[in-house]
């Protein structure tokens, strides 16, 4: 990798005051840990072009390690809002179908998948909900070939972050932008682990680690979970058959890799017709660009029946919308509200970060992965399973140091999972 690439951002570069050897570190952990890439294995890779320090790296170190070919596909804010702010109305129901179509045919022939992530979490915040909703469901609707390699772990992918300017004013906000871009840096070094001179080796333990909790939770086989809570008192029932997963997980492919750098997460999939109560969100979400806060909804029978946003309530209605599964759940996970990012204080109003400070849910399509003998499974099989489906797969937080979770087994025995958002 180019050791010392600069930004090439419309909004300033700021690399320089990035450390350079942590940098290189966060770049040898998405090839060795995060995607564990294979010899002749190519790689289809997405970033901002602000990401160009980071993921130059990267590609080196993907060279470095055999890669077959490499293929990087750029964003750019200012291009993004050039369309909302001069293109035609009927642009906003349309998608790159050829692209994603083209994606999924890489994945079929077995390339892995990176994705490096830094997105402004308000980009869109002062543009037309409507335009955005559109815009949001014609991509999911195009990406839905390429999202069903991805989500069913047919092949090796990642996604990391890089600390752009605009991300990094939001997180620490009155800081001048050098500073802000430091300590965001350097929050995303610790988290990633990258902090050591052997991050590769920091990792092996902290997924054995994670491999002992899904152990314990697998070993009970809850037949459902109940969260208890401010604005919380939701019970949620797991699919039958499913499996406990968290951090590196075995690809169809037969490549072990690490999904999220970081992740301290481990998560099942819930049964989608199973979902009763109301629950609350104890972190914004950011998504696509829209922040949406304090959400709250009620669940009847799996499905969401009731929902309120005090903030990107427009842009939340429009996505439960999105199709019959979007109002049902894909994905539950697990984090101790002592874990490494939850204790660093900082809202990263970025996904990626704080759904692993914080136990979560996720609307819309399940990982068939999450199933005992997943891999084998027919799309019917997961379904009557309980597995969700759906174009959209969005988490958001619902963990906290007031809320209590039970695992509830199907003769109605109780085991208590977490106490006051830690392991019980």
């Amino acid at each position: 990798m180019t050791a010392h690439a600069p930004s090439i951002s419309p909004a300033g570069d700021f690399s320089s005051v990035i450390d350079p050897v942590r940098l290189d570190r966060l770049a040898e952990v998405a090839i060795k840990v995060g995607l564990q890439l294979h010899p002749g294995q190519d790689l289809v890779l997405t970033s901002s072009i602000a990401a160009l320090p980071l993921t130059r790296r990267i590609v080196e170190q993907a060279y470095k390690a055999g890669a077959g070919l490499v293929t990087p596909i750029f964003s750019d804010d200012e291009i993004t809002l050039a369309r909302f702010r001069y293109g035609s109305d009927a642009s906003f129901d349309r998608a790159a179908g050829w692209m994603h179509e083209g994606m999924a045919r890489a994945y079929s022939q077995n390339a892995a998948r990176l994705a490096v992530r830094g997105d402004n979490p308000s980009l869109l915040s002062g543009q037309d909900p409507a335009k955005v909703a559109r815009a949001n469901k014609a991509n999911s609707t195009a990406y839905q070939p390429a999202l069903e390699k991805i989500t069913g772990f047919d092949i090796n992918w990642t996604i990391l972050a890089y600390p752009e300017v605009e991300w990094a004013r939001q997180v620490f906000p009155g800081e001048t932008d050098e500073v802000a871009v430091r300590k965001l840096a350097d929050a995303i070094f610790a988290a990633s682990r990258v902090d050591n001179d052997d991050p590769v080796e920091a990792w092996r333990q902290h997924n054995a680690a994670l491999a002992r909790r899904t152990e314990w939770l697998n070993g009970h086989r809850f037949h459902s979970l109940h969260f208890r809570g401010p604005g919380t008192d939701l019970k949620l029932g797991l699919a039958e058959g499913h499996e406990w997963m968290g951090g590196a997980s075995t690809a169809k492919n037969g490549v072990t890799c690490n999904p999220n750098i970081p992740t301290e997460e481990v998560f099942t999939t819930p049964h989608a017709l199973r979902v009763s109560g109301h629950v609350s969100s104890t972190k914004p979400l950011s998504y696509q660009g829209t922040l949406i806060d304090e959400i709250s909804v009620r669940f009847e029978e799996g499905r969401i029946v009731e929902a309120t946003a005090s903030r990107g309530a427009d842009v939340l209605g429009k996505v439960l919308d999105t199709d019959e599964g979007a109002r049902r759940l894909g994905e539950v996970a697990l984090v101790p509200h002592s874990s490494p990012i939850s204790k660093s204080g900082i809202l990263f109003y970025n996904t990626l970060f704080d759904e692993n400070a914080s136990c979560h849910i996720a609307l819309g399509q399940c990982y068939s992965k999450c199933f005992v003998g997943g891999d084998k499974l027919t799309p019917g099989e997961i379904a009557a399973r309980g597995g969700n489906k759906s174009l959209i797969h969005i988490d958001w937080m619902i963990g906290s140091d007031k809320v209590d979770i039970d695992g509830v087994r199907e003769d109605g025995g109780v085991v208590p999972v977490m106490r006051a958002g830690e392991w019980a």
